[in-house]
């Protein structure tokens, strides 16, 4: 087996432009296409949102988490992935692209990890009652870069199909 190769220092994130779908903060998570998917009984603590540019590889735009003050839905933001994490949902394998830009420290990605393993968790419930079948796994940390290879860009004629409702 080959030992891991560390990215290089000098090597600069991919800029994103992210709309902000769910505000930090709020209770209301929202697809893409914004309709209401459901009401959480917690705060989101971060900006979530998606990038128009790539479709993750369930059909639907590729979601991106974005760390800081809350934007309000609808915001445009340019912004620089860090990194991202794979999640399982319903089977189906996403990627959410982490995008800040400052970098993170230790705490922040073991607080993002948390997160996501327990959103995996409270979302196998979810489907549960919804009598929606597969298995919900928070996968961990990738590169944002393979994350976004994985995607497919999404050009003019391209239309959002996602292979399950949500």
């Amino acid at each position: 087996m080959f030992p891991q190769q560390s990215q290089p220092k000098y090597d600069v994130p991919p800029l994103l432009e992210v709309v902000i779908e769910i505000p930090r903060g709020s209770f209301l998570k929202r697809g893409s296409s914004g309709a209401l998917d459901f009401v959480s009984p917690l705060p989101c603590p971060f900006n979530y949102g998606s990038v128009e540019a790539y479709l993750g590889l369930e059909g639907d735009l590729l979601d991106a988490v974005v760390l800081g003050p809350r934007l309000q839905r609808g915001t445009r933001i340019n912004v620089q992935a860090l990194g991202a994490i794979g999640l399982t949902d319903r089977g189906m394998y996403d990627d959410k692209l982490i995008c800040s830009d400052v970098a993170l420290d230790r705490w922040q990605r073991s607080s993002i990890l948390l997160f996501f393993r327990s959103y995996a968790l409270c979302k196998g419930v979810l489907n549960f009652c919804r009598r929606r079948s597969g298995r919900n796994a928070c996968e961990g940390w990738c590169d944002a870069r393979e994350a976004i290879a994985r995607a497919t860009p999404v050009t003019g004629g391209t239309r959002i199909r996602p292979k399950v409702p949500f």
